[in-house]
């Protein structure tokens, strides 16, 4: 495992790393924010993973997650969105390909052999931070925007016994019935099929449920509204009795400028349900 670059940030270090995964046959990228109380204790992790066409940089530097990690003591993982490197297959399409992970295992060609992000995020990465980082992986909260708001909600619902704490900002709420999803997951998992509903968090909402709480933002200028499918999300919470907090937030967009102003928020969330004391 290289480290690309680290920099000293609220009195922890906000690092970035590029190692060779066996999970994507590829070099991966991925930056951790280690808060200061972790020189003193094994800290709880939260993920946070990021949108169409982000890197691993764009949450790490524009929302301003550093400041409100520190307080809490929370070390956030941001990893990549998808594969990356010459020899990955891409597409010509923003929404596919690299950059465009959404956060499933491809079963088709020719992205199979390297889009394999729901296991790189759900087991290499997170073995590779409790092998290398004082993170104490007992304690996992699971967070992110748009795509990757979709992966934060059906991860977790797959994995009820590993994440303790969910939100999102501005999820993609229904891939199987909007157009950011049923392209993606036809290309990736093959023709419509049973194995399109563990990636969807409507329909996870009836079938596996979630037994703690959720937050999730949403802006009410969002220009991809129809897109995320905020609407179903809030009928499929209510049909389930799950407790939700989904919040419209008025003359917010899709922009990093809406993550931020909220970000304060998210982290308090996960920090109040992680047991967290702030420092």
């Amino acid at each position: 495992m290289e480290k690309v670059a680290t920099n000293r940030s609220f009195g922890g270090q906000q690092s970035v790393y590029r190692h060779l995964s066996e999970v994507t046959n590829c070099a991966m990228t991925f930056a951790v924010y280690t808060p200061p109380q972790a020189v003193h204790r094994p800290v709880p992790v939260l993920w946070y993973l990021s949108g169409l066409t982000c890197t691993h940089e764009n949450a790490m530097v524009k929302a301003g997650a550093q400041a409100y990690a520190a307080k809490h003591g929370l070390m956030v993982i941001f990893p990549d969105t998808s594969p990356r490197g010459a020899e990955v297959a891409d597409d010509d399409a923003y929404d596919l390909g690299q950059g465009a992970g959404f956060y499933v295992d491809a079963t088709q060609a020719p992205w199979q052999p390297h889009f394999q992000m729901y296991s790189y995020i759900t087991k290499e990465l997170p073995a590779l931070i409790a092998a290398h980082f004082p993170a104490d992986i007992s304690r996992q909260g699971i967070t992110g925007h748009s795509m990757g708001g979709h992966g934060a909600l059906t991860i977790a619902m797959n994995h009820p016994e590993t994440y303790t704490s969910i939100s999102a900002f501005a999820p993609i709420a229904n891939p199987t019935g909007t157009a950011w999803g049923r392209k993606q997951l036809r290309a990736y998992l093959g023709d419509e099929n049973t194995s399109w509903a563990r990636h969807d968090a409507c329909l996870l909402m009836d079938s596996a449920g979630w037994p703690r709480d959720m937050l999730i933002d949403q802006g009410s200028d969002d220009e991809f509204l129809d897109l995320l499918a905020t609407p179903a999300l809030t009928a499929a919470v209510q049909a389930a009795g799950i407790d939700a907090t989904i919040r419209l937030q008025a003359g917010y967009d899709h922009s990093y400028f809406f993550v931020a102003s909220f970000i304060a928020d998210h982290l308090q969330w996960h920090a109040d349900r992680l047991h967290v004391t702030a420092s």
